[in-house]
C-alpha cells in the first residue's frame, strides 16, 4: 500500500453515515491508499483506538443506518493535552490525511486544525440539515420521511378521537425537518425555531380550524422552538460544545393549547426514531458521493475543504466558510408552509 487516510465519525449518529465510510474504504483502496477509522468520532484519535478497514470490513453496511466506527460529541480542543495527542497519534500512525464526518461541532474542530496546517478535508453530516455552504446533508433526507410517516400514521389517531395531536421533531436551532416533514404530511401547525412560538396565534389557527367543522388537529413543532418569553429546555447539563438537552416543547405546548381552547391536546415526541433505521435512497447515495469526493480532494491535496451538495454537482468549500454560520430556513420558505394552517 502507499498512503494512508485516516477517517471519523463525529457528533450524532443519522442514517448514511455507513454508505460514506464505505465509499472512502472503497475509493482509496481502488487509488492504492490504505484505509483506517478511528472509532467513536475525535475520542478516538485522543485515545488512538484505530481500526484496519477493509474492503471485506465494508461490505455489506450500505444499507445499514448509524455507523461501524461510532461515534461521540468529544471536544478535543476543551484540554490541551488532547489536542497534542491528536497531533501525536496522527504522526505516530503515518497518516498522510484525515477525513471527518460530521456536523457543526465536529467540523469546527476539524476548521481549527486545518488552520495549523492539519491535512484534513470534511464530510458534512448533520441531520438538521443546517450546515452552511451545502444544500442538503444526508440523513435528512431519511429523516423527513421518517417524521412525515409518523404524521401520517397520527391524522388517523387525532380524527378519530378529535383530538389536538402535537408532534415534537428534532431541530435544535433550524427547524428544516419540521418544516419539511410538516408540509409533506399536512400538518396544520409547524413551529420552527426561526420563529418564536406566538400561542395565541396557534390558538386561533386551531380555532378556526375545527369551526370549519373539522375537529382535528396537527401541530408539527421543532424540539428547538421556543416561546419568545421563556426558554424550554429539558436541563441544564452541557456537552463538551456547550449545548443543552432539549426536550419538552411538546408537552408544554398541548397544555397551553388545551388550556386556550378547551380542545384535547395530545404530544407525540419522535425523538431517536429520526436518527435510527435505514438510509434513504437519497441519503445513500449522497453519503456515496461524498465519500467518493473527500479522497479525491486529498488526492489533489485541497486540505482545509468540505466536500458540499450544490445543486447537482459535488464541490469542495473551504472548512472555515461551512462551519462559520448555522443555515436557518428562509423567511420566504415559511411564508410558504403558513398557506396552509389552519
Amino acid at each position: 500500500m502507499g498512503k494512508k487516510i485516516g477517517i471519523l465519525t463525529g457528533g450524532g449518529d443519522c442514517p448514511g453515515l455507513n454508505p460514506v465510510i464505505r465509499a472512502v474504504v472503497r475509493t482509496a483502496l481502488r487509488d492504492n491508499w490504505e484505509a483506517v477509522g478511528f472509532r467513536n468520532g475525535w475520542k478516538g484519535l485522543v485515545e488512538n483506538d484505530i481500526i484496519a478497514l477493509t474492503e471485506r470490513s465494508v461490505s455489506g453496511i450500505l444499507h445499514r443506518g448509524g455507523t461501524v466506527l461510532g461515534t461521540s460529541r468529544t471536544n478535543p480542543y476543551k484540554n490541551e493535552s488532547d489536542i497534542q495527542k491528536v497531533r501525536q497519534n496522527f504522526k505516530a500512525n503515518g497518516l498522510h490525511a484525515l477525513i471527518a464526518v460530521g456536523g457543526e461541532d465536529t467540523l469546527g474542530v476539524a476548521a481549527k486544525l486545518a488552520k495549523e496546517g492539519f491535512p484534513v478535508v470534511g464530510v458534512p453530516k448533520t441531520i438538521d440539515n443546517d450546515l452552511a455552504c451545502t444544500d442538503f446533508t444526508f440523513g435528512f433526507d431519511t429523516a423527513v420521511n421518517v417524521a412525515m410517516e409518523c404524521i401520517d400514521r397520527l391524522h388517523t389517531t387525532a380524527e378519530s378521537h378529535n383530538r389536538v395531536i402535537v408532534v415534537e421533531i428534532m431541530g435544535r436551532h433550524a427547524g428544516w425537518i419540521s418544516l419539511y416533514a410538516g408540509l409533506a404530511g399536512g400538518a396544520d401547525v409547524i413551529l420552527i425555531p426561526e420563529k418564536p412560538i406566538n400561542i395565541d396565534e396557534v390558538c386561533e389557527s386551531i380555532r378556526k380550524r375545527h369551526s370549519k367543522g373539522k375537529l382535528f388537529s396537527i401541530v408539527a413543532v421543532a424540539e428547538g422552538a421556543q416561546f419568545a418569553d421563556k426558554d424550554i429546555t429539558k436541563e441544564d447539563k452541557l456537552d463538551q460544545f456547550g449545548h443543552v438537552r432539549l426536550g419538552g416543547i411538546g408537552q408544554v405546548l398541548a397544555d397551553l393549547i388545551e388550556k386556550k381552547t378547551g380542545f384535547e391536546a395530545r404530544v407525540t415526541v419522535l425523538g431517536h426514531i429520526q436518527r435510527g433505521g435505514s438510509p434513504s435512497a437519497f441519503d445513500r447515495v449522497l453519503g456515496t458521493r461524498f465519500g467518493y469526493k473527500a479522497v479525491e480532494l486529498i488526492e489533489q491535496g485541497k486540505f482545509g475543504h468540505m466536500v458540499s451538495l450544490q445543486g447537482n454537482d459535488i464541490a469542495a468549500v473551504p472548512l472555515e466558510d461551512a462551519t462559520k454560520s448555522l443555515k436557518l430556513v428562509p423567511n420566504e420558505l415559511y411564508d410558504l408552509a403558513k398557506i396552509f394552517f389552519g
